[in-house]
């Protein structure tokens, strides 16, 4: 038996460890693959629907229906995403640029004028070197053709930017900036959305369809859709989705009012917003590490 002595001077038995709970699960990548499947199949469905059925993709044909579903495919994976992120209880992915009035009421009015000016600046240059000339008579018998000034914005507005813009930069934006800067994903967002683009060549009326898809013009528009996924990108991580939205429109307005279909146009184009994205990348919050660190025990 031992003494009293010795019992006073025992070892105390260790406690118990405490289980620390488990990490959120880093859902970013699950949903950033279920955001791409249905943008694509929702656009491709409803275009390939608009093929089969035949015909111009304009309003009153059978084939308008199914070619306007197709733009919101982005837009409607981007409210799965969201309602799938509210009912898990989770926080808004560090990279993603939230909404702020003041912030928007300052750049936005500048992008969209910077965003227009790449197109205008390429068409004087084009016209200049012997291309075709600007006309304000062919922009209102555009807007003519479309119901009026006021159903030609509304159709730019909605049919593009509105539902494109929560989708490709409110969304998949965020969630791949958590693996890669922000000149990597916009480059790759280009090419998602180039190859997103394709069934449009096969759709009449299109203006994808007018320039052929093996044509230099056609190749052209692919390409285009890089620096143009950079500009978009430049405004979105200044003003949020609001500036995105903003200079889509302003870019895809721009070129259906001056009917830019000419390869050389389309060159100057790109190069002139590389200029503008290296001028608003050089003077912007664009700037982040290529692998920026995750704080600790965020699910993103």
């Amino acid at each position: 038996m031992p003494t009293s002595e010795t019992a006073l001077t025992a070892p105390a038995p260790h406690p118990a460890p405490v289980p620390h709970p488990a990490p959120a699960p880093d859902r970013r990548r699950a949903d950033l693959i279920l955001f791409m499947v249905v943008a694509f199949a929702v656009s491709w469905a409803s275009w390939g629907a608009a093929i089969a059925i035949g015909g111009d993709a304009k309003a009153g044909e059978a084939a308008y229906a199914p070619f306007l579903l197709g733009a919101f495919g982005p837009l409607i994976g981007a409210l799965v995403i969201r309602i799938r992120r509210r009912r898990r209880g989770e926080p808004v992915p560090p990279h993603a640029v939230r909404f702020r009035a003041a912030t928007a009421l300052r750049w936005t009015p500048l992008l969209l004028v910077v965003a227009s000016a790449t197109v205008l600046a390429a068409g004087a240059l084009g016209q200049a070197a012997g291309g075709p000339a600007l006309s304000w008579a062919d922009a209102r018998d555009v807007m003519d053709g479309m119901g009026g000034p006021a159903a030609f914005l509304v159709s730019m507005l909605v049919s593009g930017p509105l539902s494109e813009e929560p989708g490709w930069r409110g969304t998949a934006y965020p969630r791949m900036r958590a693996k890669a800067g922000s000149l990597q994903v916009a480059t790759a967002l280009g090419v998602i959305w180039a190859v997103w683009h394709l069934p449009l060549f096969f759709i009449d009326g299109t203006v994808q369809n007018g320039l052929g898809l093996a044509s230099p013009s056609g190749v052209l528009f692919a390409a285009a859709n890089i620096p143009m996924a950079m500009l978009v990108t430049c405004a979105y991580e200044r003003a949020g989705v609001v500036a995105s939205i903003a200079v889509h429109f302003a870019v895809n307005t721009t070129m259906v009012l001056l009917g830019v279909e000419t390869p050389a146009v389309q060159a100057l184009i790109i190069g002139i917003q590389l200029i503008a994205v290296l001028v608003l990348w050089a003077t912007g919050p664009g700037r982040a590490p290529s692998r920026p660190p995750r704080a600790a025990g965020t699910p993103r």
